[in-house]
This record gives C-alpha cells, structure tokens and sequence, in this order.
C-alpha cells in the first residue's frame, strides 16, 4: 500500500493473511476480484492500527532515549539539571510531533494513491476459467498421462538394460508439493496403470497451513480413493504454527494414510511388501520468517537421529527439506521435496512438484516490473504469462532383493490450463542410486504392509497360508504362531498378530490398504 501525503513518513509493513469469509467464497463459487478487495472501512481499520503500532513503538523509542541521555548528563553534571530537564523535553516533543505530523498528515484512506493485489487475489477474475472444474481437468490430464506412461513402459521395454526388468517387490508413486490442488483422479489413473503398492508424499499437501483447505477441495476424499497406503511427512505449508498439528490429525482420520510423524517426537516405520520407509515432518510452518534455517533443519535431523540411534536404517527416509534429508542416512534413498524441481544428488532423491507448484503458478500475471512490461510491449501475445514450473512425479521400484531397481522420472506442464505439453520422461538405473544393494533379503508382495513405532518395529515373516473360499468374508484360518488370515474382499489377506501392528498381502493387482484404525494415531 502507497501514500501520497504531503511529507515523508515512516514505512508500514503489512502481513498477508487468509480470511474465513475467503473459503466461505470459494465454496459457495462467489470468488471474484471485487469481492476479495478490501472495503473503505477494513482500509481504515488496518491504517489506524498500524499508525497506532507505529505511533506507540516511536514513541516509547523517543522518550526512552531522551530519560537515559536525561540521566546520564544529570549524574554527571548535576548543576546543570534543570537546562538538562528542559532540552530534553524540548527534543522529546520535536521528536514525536515532526513524524507524527506526518503520519497524521499521510495514513488516511482519502491519501492512498493505490492498493495493489498480485496473486490469486487480483487474478481470479482473469482466469475464471482456470478455477471451474478442477476435478474434471484431472480427469481429462489423466488420459494425457496415461500415454507418456505407455509411451515409457515401451521404452523401457526396448532399451534398459535387463537389471532394470527384473520382479518388482514393490513400487512407489513418489509425489511432493501439491499445494492444494485436487488432482488425485490422475493419480488414481497412475496407481491402476503402474500397478503402484503405496504413495510417497514428502509434504506440502496445501497452502496456508489450514486442514479445512483440504476439506474445501477434496484432497482427504481424494487421498483415500487411491486405495494404497499414502505415507506422508509435514511440509513448511502444512502448519500455521511451530506447534500446530491440526492437519496431521486430519490426515490421521484418512484410513490409508501413514503419518511418519503422527506427533512431534514421536516416529514410525512402515514396510511395504519387506521395504522399510521412514522420516520426520518439517519444523517450519506457513510464512514463517526465520534467521535460522540451516539450525532448524539440523536439529530436525539430530533428533530424528537420537530417536533411531541403534535401530538399522530404513530403506527410504522422508523428509521435506533437501537441507534436513541430506543429514541423516537411509538404507537405499533420503526423500525430499521442497524445492519444486526434481533432483539427484547421490543418494539423496528430491521429488518435483506434482502440480507445478499449485494453482497460482498457472495465472497469467500482469507485468509487474520494469523489464515485464517492456517485454510485454516487445510481445503482446505473452504479456505477464507466468510459466508454471513442470508437473513432476516418481515411480520407484525394488525388487525382490530389496534393492532400487529402477527410477522413472516423468515432467509435464499446462494440464490446468488445457494445453498439455510432454516435458520429459527418465528412466534411471537403479544401480547408480544404490551402488551397494542389501544382501540376504527377500522382498515381496507375501510380506503384505506392517506399520509402528520406530523404535518397537517388528517386522513381518509371515509364510503364506491357505485360506477359505475368498469370496467368504468371514471365514479364517490360523496361520503360523497363532496369526490369523482372514479373506477380505477380492480375495485380500488381512492378518494381524500381538506383533504387528497390521499387515495385508493381496494378489498383484490389487490395491488394499492395511493400516488399522489406530495404527497412526499418536
């Protein structure tokens, strides 16, 4: 916000935050420019209370200064005392009543020369078009993705080499940053197509911190639609507070989701068909200012260090920032998000952004500074397009040995906007991710999917077993030490034990989650 007063004045700084009535808006589809700008009264509001702040802090700075100047002279000279007093209190009133003049003079809402939105605040209206239907775009994406997932099963097919072909164990659908975007219909489409057992999220899930954001959208709906486990950490925009948990709890109520963090402290582990994957949350949280980060993100790492001190690494740790994963060790891989670009570094794996980063890196902006808009004059036909950064998502797969077999690595762009446009597929060997592979493991889909505490981990070794007819829900068979199998729909094996905290196996082309009720809870 600028002021065109008469004299100069003090700067105000103002923090951007995310009404209630906002949301209310964009539920109800009412969400235009006009009724996202401020009125006259909330201007005047939000003037006055800083002018008051400014006012009280300046003031309190003045007389402060002026007592201990007032002091020290008297104590020195104490003579002169009064003359002292006097031209103290002289400089005093000339402190405070030049600038409060001017800000007198300058903070009215008839003096603001102009209030300027960016963002989703001042583009809505723009790309209305954008914002409808979300949820049918990705639908529609989907059949896009769908043939560069062919196209590159082809390829595979043709020219990796055959360490790259061998049994899959298990496969992850590796995703990061989806800052509030719905768009779990593409990803339902790529665990039916790549027959994926469980999805990686390194965090990010929405924008402001907010769990309602995800209700607003349909991201908890979504999540469990998929029907695998979705293994997640907290991002940096997944809290509005050091201590806030509100989302973790939300996503604890999701029955396919594990939280390898459910509370501060406390870690769990999960292993997926013999694949061991565990990690920390982030400890920033949405518009967090901070002098520092690099301690932050190193303490996160040293306490998830001191809490699995002993314990052998898991084959995959997660975590969202590049900085914390790069300090600790994992078996196979470290994961990180974060930076909305896929990378590697060594054995450390940083996952791009699934949807390029969120709604608003699909706007068109206006040119907002000198050189925009004298490129906006040199091409009209571009003028403020914001180019979103590529849709990115991982497939990793393990073998039978427990070794990384293969990274397939796909980027994308414009689904949002309608214009899809191929960016890149990868497909990197797994030898070169994990020179030195596990020896005398076996991995597999009969080792179903255990999840507790880090530290209490047991891990399943359970030999198949016969069932009953698997069309009968209810019938069960005791398997070895007492374990009971009990056949679940389409043929599904559930099984829990005093050990387990709760395992599934289920043939290759299911997807059946097997986290109990409780198994995340803190």
């Amino acid at each position: 916000m600028s002021f065109d007063g008469p004299l100069p004045a003090p700067g105000l700084t103002g923090q951007v935050q995310v009404r209630d009535r906002v949301t209310d808006l964009i539920r109800s589809g009412r969400l235009t420019t006009e009724n996202l700008q401020p009125s006259q009264e909330e201007l005047r509001t939000a003037i006055d209370t800083g002018v008051r702040e400014v006012a009280w802090k300046f003031a309190a700075g003045a007389l402060v200064t002026s007592l201990l100047v007032l002091l020290t002279y008297a104590v020195s000279r104490p003579r002169h005392a009064g003359h002292v007093v006097a031209a103290a209190a002289g400089a005093t009133v000339l402190a405070l009543a030049l600038p409060g003049a001017s800000a007198y003079l300058t903070y009215r809402t008839g003096k603001v020369a102009e209030f300027r939105t960016t963002s989703v605040l001042s583009l809505v209206q723009t790309n209305a078009g954008i914002l409808d239907s979300l949820s049918s775009k990705a639908d529609q994406g989907a059949v896009y993705v769908t043939n560069l997932l062919a196209l590159s099963d082809a390829l595979r097919q043709e020219f990796t080499p055959e360490t790259v072909d061998q049994p899959a164990a298990a496969r992850f659908l590796l995703v990061s940053d989806i800052h509030g975007m719905d768009q779990y219909p593409l990803l339902r489409q790529i665990v039916a197509t790549e027959r994926i057992d469980a999805v990686i999220d390194t965090g990010d899930l929405v924008n402001f911190g907010q769990a309602r954001e995800g209700e607003l959208t349909g991201i908890y709906e979504g999540i469990e639609s998929l029907g695998v486990p979705y293994i997640f950490v907290r991002g940096n925009h997944d809290a509005v507070s050091a201590t806030d948990e509100g989302l973790l709890r939300r996503m604890a109520q999701v029955p396919n989701v594990v939280l390898l963090e459910p509370t501060d402290g406390e870690y769990v582990r999960t292993d997926v068909h013999g694949v061991s994957v565990s990690g920390f949350n982030d400890v920033r949280f949405f518009n967090q200012r901070s002098d520092d980060f690099a301690g932050e993100q190193a303490e996160a790492a040293q306490q998830f260090r001191e809490a699995t001190d002993g314990l052998a690494p898991t084959d995959l740790v997660v975590t969202h920032q590049p900085y914390a994963a790069q300090r600790v060790d994992a078996g196979a891989l470290t994961l990180n998000g974060h930076m909305h670009v896929p990378a590697i570094d060594g054995q450390h794996l940083q996952v791009g952004s699934l949807t390029g980063g969120g709604l608003v890196n699909q706007f068109r902006l206006p040119p907002l500074t000198e050189q925009a808009q004298e490129a906006a004059e040199e091409d009209p036909e571009t003028a403020g397009e914001l180019l979103s950064q590529p849709y990115s998502f991982d497939i990793l797969t393990v073998g039978q040995d427990c070794s990384v077999v293969s990274l397939a690595r796909y980027s994308y762009r414009n689904l949002v906007s309608g214009r899809p446009q191929f960016d890149d597929v990868r497909l990197v060997n797994g030898r070169t991710l994990q020179p030195d592979p596990p020896q005398g493991r076996s991995c597999g889909a009969e080792l179903g999917v255990v999840t507790g505490p880090v530290d209490e981990f047991v891990p399943a070794e359970v030999e198949p077993v016969e069932v009953s007819d698997p069309g009968d829900d209810d019938a069960a068979t005791a398997g070895p030490d007492g374990v009971e199998v009990t056949a679940g729909p389409d043929g599904a094996e559930v099984t829990a034990g005093p050990d387990l905290a709760g395992v599934t196996t289920a043939p290759d082309d299911d997807a059946t989650t097997s986290e109990p009720e409780d198994a995340t809870a803190p």
